[in-house]
């Protein structure tokens, strides 16, 4: 099913995936890369493979008769617009054509909430993005990280760069974070809300 309506000079992407992260291993498991970790399961689960370009690492897919190129920014989380608003104006892709997979310490672990626009929480990378775009009118999928547990004394930032808890299934939550972005593609903004957020 086709979402998107192609105007001439339209793009050929039916989505452009950003997941948001850091680059180096150090970062691979943190709370703050799970963009990163959806957008290679997707690239997994369609058989796509990753080179340079646009300052980060890019595939594109066919998820059935859907084009999807995947993103992962490697400008560190800060300079994240950078990345994808060089791919969107390369790709011709609208505002809302692309989804920016990222974390959110204002959900609870492991609460998926797909949206279209609405604030920037705080997020640098969303700042950044906003910023590069000129427009907060893009779609999102946030994934619920919480915040510090009472007694826990670190601050957000150092914690969102930390690994899970031991108590999240990461393989469970970037497994329905994938199935809500392919349902993104798909169907739309709102069966995706209706299933998953």
């Amino acid at each position: 099913m086709r979402r998107f309506r192609r105007g001439e000079g339209a793009s050929t992407l039916d989505l452009l995936v950003a997941g948001l992260g850091n680059p180096g291993r150090g970062h691979a498991r943190n709370r703050h890369n799970v963009g990163w970790m959806v957008v290679n399961e997707l690239a997994r689960r369609h058989g796509g493979s990753f080179r340079s370009k646009f300052s980060g690492q890019l595939a594109e897919v066919r998820a059935g008769e859907l084009r999807l190129a995947l993103l992962k920014p490697e400008t560190y989380m800060n300079e994240s617009g950078r990345s994808i608003a060089a791919a969107a104006r390369f790709f011709k892709v609208d505002p809302g054509a692309l989804v920016v997979v990222h974390d959110d310490v204002d959900l609870s672990p492991g609460r998926l909430q797909a949206r279209l626009g609405g604030g920037l929480a705080g997020h640098n990378g969303l700042r950044s993005i906003a910023g590069a775009l000129g427009t907060q009118d893009f779609l999102r999928l946030r994934i619920g990280v919480g915040r510090p547990e009472r007694g826990d004394r670190r601050p957000v930032a150092d914690y969102v760069l930390s690994d899970f808890d031991e108590l999240i299934d990461v393989h469970e939550l970037v497994g329905r974070a994938s199935d809500a972005v392919e349902t993104l593609a798909a169907e739309g903004l709102e069966p995706a809300q209706q299933r998953f957020n």
